[in-house]
């Protein structure tokens, strides 16, 4: 299915897109530091043809491998759930960072927590280890036609923020709001969009000042927001997101119908991802 600004321009409702979900076996080909706690792991192989990932915000799973031997135990479709007595696979979700369909590469970003196993696992990545990887089963396409586009997040958005971002056409504003741990982990963000950023951190250890989210959304609307219709997009800790979504309509003249918040973790929950609407 083709999405095409026009099919959308009418009253900007965004376009749902089913993929057929399909689960692949691939290669490690490279793994870069890009900051303290981000890990960019560069997946390749003959499986990842027809990878589709059509919205900027999609989620896909990636599957370890097991903790004792090693293997990607992918899931068997053809089984019901659980029947086959085969213990179940360790899978976390991620937003792809990009693919390149004539390269057969995907690039996964990983931030790097105190614990856990996506955490251990790509501490020690290497090219030439075997990851899994699942979906994205469905996509939510939204319109770039707003006067202006708000992003918020923190770590865990980045890939969806760069992704949109590269969307966004040259005439067009942006203002995006990003935690991160320390100075040190922040990235270079581009855009053909007029772009505003904001960094707030989280971490006060090295004498930084600790700045949260919502503080710095109201200070960036009291030194003034750009006028007109806009699409606002939150992702970072579930009740986090909740708690700026509802500040964005209450506070700043956020359509409900276009703001979107999502839960990319939870506090002392593990494998959480949460959409919080009306």
């Amino acid at each position: 299915m083709t999405i095409t600004q026009e099919t959308q321009r009418a009253d900007r409702t965004p376009v749902r897109v089913r993929h057929e979900l399909r689960f692949r076996n691939v290669e490690v080909r490279e793994v870069a530091q890009i900051t303290p706690n981000l890990v960019r792991v560069t997946l390749g192989g003959d499986e990842l043809t027809g990878f589709i990932s059509s919205g900027f915000d999609d989620h896909m799973k990636v599957i370890l491998p097991d903790a004792l031997t090693g293997e990607i135990r992918l899931p068997n479709l053809a089984v019901e759930k659980g029947s086959d007595g085969a213990p179940k696979p360790t899978m976390r979700d991620y937003t792809p960072h990009h693919f390149d369909a004539t390269a057969n590469t995907l690039q996964v970003d990983f931030v790097l927590h105190e614990a856990g196993p996506s955490t251990a696992w790509a501490r020690q990545a290497k090219p030439g280890q075997r990851l899994g990887i699942g979906g994205p089963r469905g996509s939510f396409v939204m319109t770039t036609d707003f006067d202006w586009h708000l992003l918020i997040g923190d770590a865990t958005a980045l890939p969806a923020i760069s992704r949109r971002l590269a969307e966004l056409p040259a005439g067009s504003n942006a203002v995006v709001l990003v935690e991160a741990e320390t100075q040190e982990d922040e990235i270079e963000l581009t855009s053909a969009a007029q772009l505003s950023v904001t960094w707030v951190h989280s971490n006060s250890s090295n004498g930084q000042v600790v700045t949260t989210l919502a503080e710095a959304l109201k200070a960036v609307a009291k030194a003034g927001l750009p006028a007109g219709d806009f699409y606002a997009w939150i992702a970072c800790e579930s009740l986090t997101a909740k708690a700026l979504r509802a500040q964005l309509i209450a506070e700043h003249g956020a359509n409900p119908k276009w703001t979107k918040a999502a839960g990319y973790w939870k506090q002392g929950s593990i494998a959480v991802h949460e959409n919080h609407e009306d």
